[in-house]
C-alpha cells in the first residue's frame, strides 16, 4: 500500500512585524559597528594627545590655552539636545508621523546651530594645525568630531525631507530611530573631546 501524503504544517507569518527597532534591527547593528569603529578612532586620537603631552614639559607648547566660550556653549547645546532627541526616538518607534516631523525639524536646527558654533570654535583654539604636534593633535581631534557632526546634520536634514516629501514606509521610522542613537554618539564623543581639548591643558 502506498503512503498517504500528510499535509505539511503551514507557517503563519502574517503577524511578523515588517519593522523592528533596537538590537532586533540589522540597521541598528550596522550603526553599532560603525560607532564601535569610530569610537576606537577617537580613543586612539585621545591616547595620541596624551602621549604627546608626556614629550613636552610646557603644555600647550608655544600657544595660549584654548578659549572656553564657544566649546562650552556647544557642549551645553549638545547635552540639552538629548531631551528632544530621546523624544524623537520614542515617537519614531511609535510611528507617529506628525511628531516625528516636528522632532526632525528641531534636531536639524540644533545640528545646524552646532555646526555654526563649531566654525567659531576653531579660531578659539588659539593654535594652528601645522604649528607643532600639539596643534596637529588638537585640530585632528576636533576635526574628526566635526566630520561626524556635519555628517549627522546632513543625514538628519535628508531624513526630514524624506519624511515630508516621499511616500512614508515603516522602515523610515526605523531610520529615524537609528539616527537618534547616532546623535547620542555625537554627544558622548564631544564630552570626551571637549575635556581633552579645553580642560586637559589646564589640568595637566
Amino acid at each position: 500500500m502506498g503512503t498517504i501524503n500528510q499535509p505539511r504544517p503551514v507557517l503563519d507569518v502574517s503577524r511578523t512585524p515588517t519593522v523592528v527597532f533596537g538590537h532586533r534591527s540589522v540597521i541598528w547593528w550596522g550603526q553599532f559597528g560603525l560607532m564601535l569603529i569610530e569610537g576606537t578612532m577617537f580613543a586612539i586620537f585621545i591616547a595620541t594627545y596624551f602621549f604627546l603631552r608626556t614629550r613636552d614639559t610646557d603644555w600647550p607648547p608655544g600657544f595660549s590655552l584654548p578659549a572656553l566660550k564657544w566649546g562650552t556653549i556647544n557642549l551645553s547645546i549638545l547635552i540639552l539636545s538629548a531631551i528632544p532627541n530621546q523624544w524623537l526616538k520614542k515617537k519614531s518607534e511609535e510611528g507617529q508621523l506628525g511628531a516625528v516631523r516636528i522632532g526632525l525639524i528641531a534636531m536639524s536646527l540644533i545640528a545646524i546651530v552646532n555646526c555654526a558654533i563649531r566654525a567659531l570654535e576653531f579660531p578659539s583654539l588659539n593654535c594652528v594645525w601645522d604649528g607643532n604636534a600639539y596643534g596637529s593633535a588638537t585640530w585632528t581631534l576636533i576635526g574628526f568630531h566635526t566630520f561626524h557632526l556635519v555628517t549627522d546634520m546632513l543625514d538628519t536634514v535628508i531624513l526630514t525631507l524624506v519624511m515630508f516629501f516621499t511616500p512614508i514606509e515603516g522602515r523610515r521610522f526605523e531610520d529615524v530611530s537609528v539616527n537618534s542613537v547616532y546623535w547620542y554618539f555625537i554627544i558622548l564623543t564631544w564630552i570626551a573631546t571637549y575635556l581633552v581639548i579645553y580642560w586637559a591643558p589646564r589640568w595637566l
